[in-house]
């Protein structure tokens, strides 16, 4: 059972591995790390959403109790990692919800799908795309609009909504999405040249996002305040699926695989969206950085343990 597990968790974490020791060993260039990431995220994971969403079958996989396990989840972490800033650690207004967006916004994309592709196969993760497809746009709005009206300086409505609309939507991922809802909705069937295209790049945006993650990672560091980052880690690897869990099982009674898929999503380490989100603001870089590597490396062991319980109760 273990092994069965570490084989499905360990490949997606070598390549990151491997990125992350071909960059500190200077075999791989920052501009090279850079080149990939743009390919990785402008065109390659665009594509990625774009087939997924344009795939489903939107009546089913967009279930209510779906986005409310997974979503409440996020609030919930959101809010606990606020609370713990400023009770435990004395963090400013601004600091603390810096420090509540690390926690909420789990790596979904780049360590979600290709982990459950592996464990659970591509036929299974329909409702992680329906995660995702609102994932980013969710988590800035939130994120966004409590920094606005937290910190001293910040913008009236008018302006935080200004904000919120272009983090939102002046990303590759999220054109990658709305195409992929139009030609779903219009019921639009893509050429078969066009198809294999997309697949062609779909195909390999996952693994060099990973390799790209791992040299990424090279330029954080492990700094100072580890307790606050050892708090967000815990709140995105360990609270936060288990609030989805409970969720899902107790509230919604969820399917196997929308529970699969919303938990397993859940448990995944900060990504690196959340040092972005802590730069925009100048607030909690350092704690963001850190739990993003940090929780990188635990999330070996930690995702392995939340596959063992899925699979005990699946």
């Amino acid at each position: 059972m273990i092994l069965s597990i570490l084989f499905v968790v360990l490949p997606v974490f070598l390549v990151t591995g491997a990125g992350y020791a071909a960059a500190r060993a200077k075999l791989f260039a920052p501009s090279a790390v850079d080149g990939l990431m743009i390919f990785a995220q402008r065109f390659g994971i665009p594509c990625v959403l774009f087939r997924g969403i344009s795939r489903l079958d939107l009546a089913q996989v967009f279930e209510p109790g779906l986005l409310i396990s997974f979503y409440g989840g996020v609030v919930a972490v959101f809010v606990l990692g606020i609370l713990g800033a400023r009770w435990l650690f004395g963090r400013r207004p601004g600091e603390a919800v810096a420090i509540g967006f690390a926690a909420m916004f789990s790596n979904l994309v780049l360590l979600g799908l290709p982990i459950a592709e592996r464990a659970y196969g591509p036929d299974e993760i329909a409702a992680l795309f329906a995660i995702a497809s609102i994932h980013a746009p969710f988590c800035y709005l939130v994120g966004i609009t409590m920094m606005e009206f937290s910190r001293a300086d910040g913008r009236g409505p008018a302006d935080t909504l200004r904000a919120v609309v272009r983090a939102m939507f002046s990303n590759a991922l999220m054109i990658g999405i709305a195409l992929g809802f139009a030609i779903n909705l219009a019921g639009i069937t893509l050429h078969e040249t066009l198809r294999v295209a997309v697949d062609m790049l779909a195909d390999a945006a996952l693994p060099a996002a990973l390799f790209g993650l791992g040299g990424l990672l090279t330029r954080y560091a492990i700094r100072a305040s580890l307790a606050e980052a050892g708090m967000i880690t815990v709140l995105s690897l360990v609270v936060h699926p288990a609030i989805v869990l409970t969720l899902g099982t107790l509230v919604f009674d969820l399917s196997g695989p929308f529970l699969r898929g919303a938990v397993l999503g859940a448990a995944m380490a900060p990504g690196a969206n959340t040092y972005i989100f802590a730069s925009m603001y100048g607030r909690a870089q350092a704690q963001s950085a850190s739990a993003v590597l940090i929780g990188t490396v635990l999330a070996v062991g930690t995702v392995s343990a939340w596959l063992a319980v899925l699979g005990g109760i699946g």
